[in-house]
């Protein structure tokens, strides 16, 4: 391939490399010129462009990255079109993302003409994720280095998205005087939403005393009925290995080199995986419960050296809850304000609408529920999550780049009340409260959120705080976490009102405005807010 200006009576079949434009025509950048695309060139006056001009050899770029795509071999995982030279594969399910490090290495090595990036290993993804692309730099390449690429691609499976499978999770929870039973309904709420994103099931639960022949025969017969048993302690319980041993079992491995994370035990126990949990798999925030967990549903075995091996990238967060952080934190003279999380609902079908999403409607040419999940990471928030269901794939693209924490709720067509669970079981442990924030309200600001939140942290974090317009109550509502263990019982279409009304709790109303008012449930209503809906 050669690259340059050349003269416009030379240039048929060759490629543009600028788009250009002739009269009414324009030509886009990488467009293969004909007879008839150089004789308007030459009509509107056109005398030279520039161009790539191919060799006898070369493929273009479009046909040389379909060529490599469609010679790789894979498992779960869909092959895009090609365009501008590159292929995107995505995948077909929900999984667990594994790669031939080497197979691509050998690739990439290849030419730098020639391109393959993929997702990091045992990375998690969902349905419709990217998870390669396959990207031709210039506007051709030599046929012989991408049949190079297709001989590399016959080795074996380059990559693959291992599918999460239904297992039936059996948990054992200890207990020790003092502990809180709210603590263990916590663990629960949070290890469910956490199979639930695999589509896992949390079949059954036991709660022992902190004794390991206790633990161990809970253990036994867990595995019976179980595809896997998870272990939470009590306190640290330094004996999980003793447990699966004494329960018959084996040790695979205890501790790993990630943190937060180092107290996970893993063993088998009548062919069936025991996890003895690290206290911070009680939080929702990643740790590496998840990297083992997520392996494990994905039908992926894990073994001692697969653990010994993730110290690199095991270092993931500090917790500044910890009673003994790993790295002294900044002195304070003053007490840390309380932490608020908001939960922001965008799982709704927009069945009023009688067809378009109204959460894709563009507000400034943004999509409103982009823009609402803007507003919440400008507050003084210390998280945002956003709950996904209706359209979810869609949703999620809306809020592509953002520093948010997604809750899918497969359950969102039973009401709101498992948008409200999906939520909250994501909110951290160390949060005081959670603001219940609809992604449909185009008039709340970061500032309005600041409002709610000042006047919770006023109240040490224990009232009840709703948005107001002339009085009247309206959204969003910070609730204190002492509220969350009856969310959880919450069912159907019923929201968090009446809970406010029933427990007695001190209510602060706070005047915002009529952003406390306005949503948007029909066309009109929308339109009216300044919104454009969205096929």
């Amino acid at each position: 391939m050669k690259f340059g200006p050349i003269a416009i009576y030379e240039a048929e079949g060759a490629v543009l490399a600028h788009a250009t434009t002739a009269g009414e025509r324009r030509f886009r950048k990488a467009h293969r010129l004909n007879g008839e695309d150089v004789a308007a060139l030459k009509a509107a006056g056109i005398s030279e462009v520039v161009v790539a001009v191919l060799a006898p050899d070369d493929l273009g770029e479009d046909a040389a990255a379909e060529k490599i795509a469609l010679s790789m071999s894979h498992r779960n995982v869909e092959t895009k079109p090609a365009a501008t030279g590159r292929v995107n594969l995505h995948a077909e399910t929900a999984g667990v993302f594994t790669v031939d490090a080497k197979m691509i290495d050998a690739i990439n090595a290849i030419d730098p003409a020639i391109t393959i990036a993929t997702l990091a290993q045992h990375a998690p993804v969902e349905a419709g994720q990217m998870v390669a692309t396959v990207k031709i730099i210039p506007f051709a390449v030599a046929a012989s280095l991408v049949d190079a690429v297709a001989r590399i691609c016959a080795g074996g499976e380059i990559f693959a998205v291992n599918a999460y499978r239904p297992v039936n999770v059996g948990v054992i929870q200890t207990t020790l005087p003092g502990l809180k039973p709210s603590v263990l309904d916590k663990t629960l709420r949070v290890t469910e939403a956490r199979l639930a994103r695999s589509g896992g099931r949390l079949k059954a639960e036991r709660r022992t005393p902190h004794d390991v022949t206790l633990v161990a025969e809970a253990a036994s017969a867990l595995a019976r009925d179980n595809d896997m048993v998870v272990i939470f302690g009590a306190s640290a319980l330094a004996d999980f290995a003793d447990v699966i041993e004494k329960a018959g079992g084996k040790v695979i491995r205890a501790g790993m080199p990630v943190d937060p994370g180092n107290l996970l035990v893993l063993g088998t126990l009548d062919g069936k995986r025991v996890i003895g949990a690290p206290g911070c798999a009680r939080s929702p925030k990643e740790n590496g419960f998840d990297w083992v967990l997520d392996r494990l549903v994905a039908g992926l075995d894990v073994t001692a050296s697969d653990i010994a091996g993730m110290g690199v990238g095991g270092l993931l967060m500090e917790i500044p809850s910890r009673p003994q952080p790993r790295e002294p934190l900044p002195s304070r003279s003053a007490k840390a304000e309380p932490r608020v999380d908001i939960v922001l609902l965008a799982a709704g079908r927009s069945s009023r609408m009688g067809g378009p999403n109204k959460l894709l409607a563009l507000f400034d040419g943004k999509p409103l529920v982009r823009r609402t999940a803007e507003r919440a990471l400008g507050s003084k928030a210390a998280n945002a999550i956003v709950v996904t269901g209706h359209q979810r794939e869609r949703v999620r693209s809306a809020l592509s780049g953002l520093d948010i924490t997604l809750a899918h709720n497969p359950d969102f067509a039973d009401g709101l009340a498992s948008s409200l669970k999906a939520g909250i079981a994501r909110v951290a442990l160390d949060a005081a409260g959670a603001m219940i924030v609809l992604g449909d309200m185009p008039g709340i600001s970061s500032k309005d959120l600041d409002s709610l939140i000042d006047a919770f942290r006023r109240s040490g974090g224990r009232a009840v705080v709703r948005a107001a317009h002339h009085g009247k109550r309206g959204n969003p509502v910070l609730l204190p976490r002492s509220l969350f263990a009856a969310v959880a019982q919450l069912e159907g279409d019923t929201g968090a009102r009446h809970l406010v009304e029933a427990e007695g709790l001190d209510v602060i109303d706070v005047e915002i405005g009529q952003g406390a008012s306005i949503d948007v449930d029909t066309r009109e209503a929308l339109e009216g807010a300044g919104g454009v809906l969205q096929d």
